[in-house]
């Protein structure tokens, strides 16, 4: 059982992302940023080299792994976990080559050869819930209900995992929050995120200054670090095993003080 969630800090390499694009994409900005989160005490990196906020266009291959090998080679030895947030079989194997220690996956390894890509590696692999895909998936989303279907795609595919010989160590699930999900699916998602069945599996949360945060605080994204705080505290107190933020040093000191809250400063 771990002390608390660790913290997978973001580094996003793209210029449209929806909180920094362009902030980090040259490598040596990229490189620079990962290394701050590293000393604010981020336990694992989370590259990514696709935009996947909502009305995002793909990018091809070539493109996403221009992108992200230049920072890998030069942070697989910061003694952190890497882990790559990509859904294509050809990026999945090239950033594994390279030193990539996990892959995050927005479509589940729903994808074609996503599973065979990573089957044969000794990686962590984040299996996401989403309805739909980035381009279209907040027009309407939809659920009769909301945590069996989330719950039970997340089990599909870890069994799914399983049955092509992963270990289930490796697996981690992820429920989606803001992906094909309105605002109110999102909180009640949030709030009953204990009741989630999820397999016996750790649970990572990603709601860094997303969306829902805006609509419950009106803040623009910039202004949301303190609904981001609470977000992540949230998800702590309901079990999540990481949480994925944007703002490394305030979450790492929030968990901290949630921590000695809940088992004193002596433990």
């Amino acid at each position: 059982m771990l002390e608390r969630p660790l913290v997978m800090g973001i580094v996003n390499l793209t210029p449209d992302s929806f909180s920094d694009g362009g902030a980090h994409d040259a490598p040596d900005a990229a490189i620079a940023h990962a290394r701050r989160l590293l000393s604010e005490g981020a336990d694992i990196l989370d590259l990514g080299g696709e935009s996947t906020r909502p009305g995002s266009r793909a990018v091809d291959a070539d493109e996403e792994l221009r992108r992200l090998l230049p920072v890998i080679e030069a942070l697989r030895d910061c003694g952190a976990p890497l882990s790559v947030d990509t859904c294509k079989a050809e990026v999945m194997q090239a950033v594994l080559d390279a030193g990539a220690d996990m892959i995050n996956d927005i479509y589940g390894f729903t994808q074609p050869q996503a599973i065979e890509a990573v089957v044969g590696s000794n990686c962590g692999l984040c299996a996401m819930h989403m309805q739909g895909e980035p381009r279209t998936m907040q027009d309407a989303p939809h659920y009769d209900d909301l945590l069996g279907e989330v719950g039970g795609f997340l089990g599909r595919q870890a069994r799914r995992l399983r049955e092509a010989g992963v270990d289930a160590r490796r697996i981690v699930l992820d429920p989606g929050f803001g992906f094909g999900k309105t605002q109110n699916q999102n909180y009640e998602l949030l709030r009953r995120l204990h009741e989630l069945d999820a397999h016996g599996y750790p649970l990572l949360v990603g709601l860094s200054r997303k969306s829902m945060i805006g609509a419950a605080t009106g803040r623009p994204v910039h202004e949301r670090l303190a609904g981001s705080l609470a977000g992540a505290l949230a998800c702590a107190a309901r079990g999540a095993a990481i949480v994925r933020v944007h703002d490394v040093a305030a979450t790492v000191d929030a968990l901290k003080v949630w921590r000695a809250v809940e088992k004193g400063l002596s433990a």
